[in-house]
């Protein structure tokens, strides 16, 4: 596989109420292949969802630089989809007009018509095409809001914390058909979460940050000979060695820095 995203060198800066400056970022380095699958996990504040906001393009860098596919990031591109935690789709419109809302932006939905109905299918919601999103549960409406992204073929999925806000058999029912929708389009996710056993399961790498100023301190290869049934032995041992590493980073006074 070859390298899709590359993040140079790269340093964020927000001001608090006082003006001051607060480094989110500090010359964070990654590199991640076409295809994979890539979890990012820290303390709360390290800067994850600024990282997701930067290869968006939603947000600029102080310092640094972010590529896809050899191309710098300067602004928002249908080939970086991005899934929030809320849904967020169009109330007034239904879920297959949800669906193909992108499309159509684009001007290019008659041509794509059908791919419309094949990817309501592909995530199991056939006979909710006419249904509002008032109508449906949470879980249904994230996975209109993942194949609303998809349906464009973006190069990249950004997803922040895309599960939260899902009780526990919720979220892992859709942790197993996010990934079986990756499987099937081999689209590069990558992924903010706080649930280390969700990062293990969907993930071929973990990104460990530390606590502002955000810095990339490990990151951990998902080898699991067994599978990833959450109750194996290999399962097991890699939970326990990346929470110990985050509590090494939370515990771990980080340096401060001004400008």
């Amino acid at each position: 596989m070859s390298v899709l995203i590359e993040i140079k060198k790269v340093t964020r800066i927000y001001r608090d109420t006082g003006g001051n400056p607060v480094y989110a970022l500090k010359e964070v380095n990654l590199a991640i292949e076409e295809g994979e699958f890539i979890s990012i996990i820290g303390p709360s504040g390290c800067g994850k969802t600024t990282l997701l906001r930067l290869i968006a393009g939603l947000d600029r860098p102080e310092e640094g630089s972010l590529f896809v596919d050899r191309q710098e990031i300067r602004e928002p591109s249908y080939e970086r989809g991005y899934i929030f935690q809320q849904p967020a789709l169009l109330p007034w419109a239904t879920v297959y007009d949800n669906v193909a809302v992108g499309l159509k932006a684009r001007k290019i939905f008659l041509e794509n018509k059908k791919k419309v109905q094949e990817f309501i299918n592909m995530i199991g919601l056939e006979g909710f095409e006419r249904a509002y999103p008032h109508e449906l549960s949470g879980g249904m409406a994230q996975r209109v809001a993942i194949i609303r992204s998809l349906i464009n073929e973006p190069k990249v999925l950004l997803l922040d914390e895309p599960l939260g806000a899902l009780d526990a058999f919720k979220r892992i029912e859709l942790q197993e058909q996010l990934m079986a929708i990756w499987k099937k389009t081999g689209a590069t996710m990558v992924m903010v979460t706080h649930d280390v056993d969700e990062a293990i399961a969907l993930s071929g790498r973990i990104v460990i940050m530390t606590p502002r100023p955000g810095r990339i301190i490990h990151i951990v290869t998902v080898d699991l000979k067994e599978g990833r049934n959450r109750n194996n032995d290999d399962f097991i041992a890699l939970r326990k060695k990346i929470l110990e590493a985050l509590h090494l980073v939370i515990s771990r006074p980080q340096p401060e820095y001004t400008i």
